[in-house]
Parts: structure tokens; C-alpha cells; sequence
């Protein structure tokens, strides 16, 4: 491990963590993934010596958070309910520490229009956009935006009822599936040119991933399906470029108010410069995902990996309260 991240390792040993709740599973489109996630953190824990155990999610959730004796969260819910501030807010009022961002860093993440917002007015590149809500709307944001184009359900995660169309007969037909998952639907530029996701712990931004798919674009399929998408680290860019793109993500995710660990996705486009799409605040912990490799770039392995994200935990993390990200 190099010494840039060797301060990331958690110094706090298992039995002080105390009782541990996996939050897991859930209602959201994401559900399966985050049940996945939530297994693999939660054999991670074990394994380490926490005193964990799981919480699927479901209506009977207050009830069990204050009948069972909780000593913290690991939030591990992917999607609207877990992701999106009102799982922190609820553990906030209970008085539980819980991994991963505060309410309103959490709640501005998952909406991608407010996060978009936010970066304009800082002047962090994020695609040129425009809200569906109408066939008119399609229409008009075809002929001012042109071809192609990506639509995105506004709160949706894991590229849930994402399409690229390159007509304005698609824009209207992915705008009309894309409603069904959310009533506020984004339509954005198309950045030709590669992506990369990084990903950022305790503070620190992560070595940047670059990732490569046969698919049209990053979909549900190559997230957690397909076998053939090509992830490199190194990511290819020279040194310059990739500090640019690493002290653009600490922007960015400071700009939130991401906190404890998240995975800003990017694009770059022909001439060079960096797009940012989104960032999540409890990213994959798949076999498939993303945060444990860029960790194991840089010289953790998936039980340091957790066992670093629950030493973040903490209660109270309204906007004041949040801690600038360094790169």
C-alpha cells in the first residue's frame, strides 16, 4: 500500500464498532443489487469479528431499528428510501450512527437534476440537459440538444431505465419507460469519448477506473451482468490528466457534500475535457462493482474496505457538519 492511502485502514478494532445493522434490500428498482451488496458487507464484518447482522428492509422497519439493540448503520440500500436522505434522517432522529453521507448530500445526489444544478453554479462540467414531461418537450429538447441523446429517470441509480436514442420517435418512447420508474425524466448531451468512475474514502479520492463495454453505453447489463466489460487501472491518462480528473471529483463531491465514501461517474470527451454525470452516495459492493476495485488499487482489500467505511460512521451530518474532500 502506498503511503498516500495507508491512513485509510481503520485503526478502530472490530469489537468497538459494537452491534452493527446491515441495511440491505429494500423496495427500490435497485433491490437485487442491494441485496448482494449487503451480503457480501456483511461476511466481510463477520469475518473481520464485528458483531453484525442483517436488516432487510421493509415495513416493518422502525420497529425492529428500535426493538433491536443498534450501535450503528451500515447503509448498503441502493436507490430511492435508502440513498436518497430519508434512511438518514430516520437514523438521525433514533440517534444511530450510520455509514455514508448525511441527508442533504445524500438527498442532492440522487437527484440528478439538483445535482446538475449545483455544479453549474459552480462550474463544474456536467452535460448540457433539459426535464421531460411532454412529447413537446422531447421535441423541443431533440432541436436544441440534438443527436444523440441520454435519458435517465431523475432518481433513479444503476442506469435504471437509461436508453441512448438517435431519434426523436426513441426520445419520446425511452421518455414514456423512463416515466414509469420516475415522474421527472432528464434528457442529456451525449459525450462521445471514454468514461471512467471514481471513487473517494475517508476523504481521499481513489485511483480513477476507466471502463470499457461492447454495449451502447454503461447499462444495468454491464454493471452487474455481462462478463466482457473491460475495467482498467491504470486508467490510461497521464499523470496531469488524471490529477485534473481526481481534483475535479474532490470538487465535485465537496460540492454535495459527499461524506465517509461515494462513486462519481465521468466522461471525456474528444478534446480532452472531463463531464460529470452523477455521483453515488452507496455505490455496488458486488463482484461486479466498482469501489472495491479502485480500493484494491490502492492497497485495500474488500474487509480494510468496509471496515474503513464504518469507521466514518457518525451521527449528525446535516450540511455544517461535513467535511471538505481532499484529493
Amino acid at each position: 500500500m502506498s503511503a498516500a492511502y495507508a491512513n485509510l485502514v481503520s485503526t478502530i478494532a472490530p469489537k468497538d464498532f459494537g452491534r452493527v445493522a446491515v441495511l440491505f434490500g429494500g423496495k427500490s428498482a435497485e433491490r437485487e443489487v442491494s441485496l448482494k451488496s449487503g451480503n457480501a458487507v456483511l461476511d466481510a464484518l463477520q469475518t473481520a469479528g464485528v458483531d453484525a447482522f442483517g436488516l432487510d428492509v421493509g415495513d416493518d422497519l422502525l420497529q425492529r431499528l428500535q426493538s433491536e439493540k443498534i450501535d450503528r448503520a451500515f447503509i448498503i440500500l441502493h436507490g430511492r428510501g435508502g440513498e436518497d436522505g430519508s434512511m438518514q434522517g430516520l437514523l438521525e432522529c433514533l440517534g444511530i450512527p450510520y455509514t455514508g453521507s448525511g441527508i442533504l448530500a445524500s438527498a442532492l445526489a440522487m437527484d440528478k437534476l439538483r445535482t446538475k444544478q449545483v455544479w453549474h453554479s459552480l462550474g463544474i462540467p456536467t452535460p448540457r440537459h433539459a426535464v421531460l414531461c411532454s412529447e413537446a418537450d422531447c421535441i423541443s429538447a431533440a432541436t436544441e440538444l440534438g443527436f444523440p441523446l441520454i435519458v435517465k429517470p431523475a432518481h433513479e441509480g444503476s442506469s435504471i431505465g437509461m436508453a441512448k436514442v438517435s431519434s426523436a420517435s426513441e426520445l419520446i418512447d425511452a421518455w414514456k419507460a423512463a416515466s414509469t420508474y420516475d415522474s421527472q425524466v432528464l434528457v442529456e448531451q451525449w459525450i462521445h469519448g471514454p468514461e471512467f468512475t471514481i471513487a473517494t474514502l475517508r476523504d481521499q479520492v481513489l485511483p480513477p477506473i476507466a471502463l470499457g463495454t461492447t454495449h451502447s453505453f454503461y447499462d444495468y447489463d454491464a454493471k452487474y451482468i455481462a462478463n466482457d466489460t473491460q475495467y482498467r487501472i491504470p486508467c490510461g491518462l497521464d499523470s496531469a490528466k488524471e490529477k485534473e480528473l481526481m481534483d475535479l471529483t474532490a470538487k465535485a463531491c465537496e460540492a454535495l457534500g459527499i461524506a465517509g465514501w461515494g462513486r462519481a461517474d465521468v466522461m471525456q470527451d474528444a478534446d480532452g475535457q472531463f463531464w460529470f454525470l452523477e455521483v453515488n452516495t452507496a455505490p455496488g459492493m458486488t463482484d461486479h462493482s466498482l469501489v472495491p476495485m479502485a480500493a484494491r488499487a490502492a492497497g485495500l482489500d474488500f474487509q480494510q474496505l468496509v471496515l474503513a467505511i464504518l469507521a466514518e460512521s457518525v451521527v449528525g451530518k446535516t450540511a455544517g457538519n461535513q467535511e471538505s474532500m481532499r484529493g
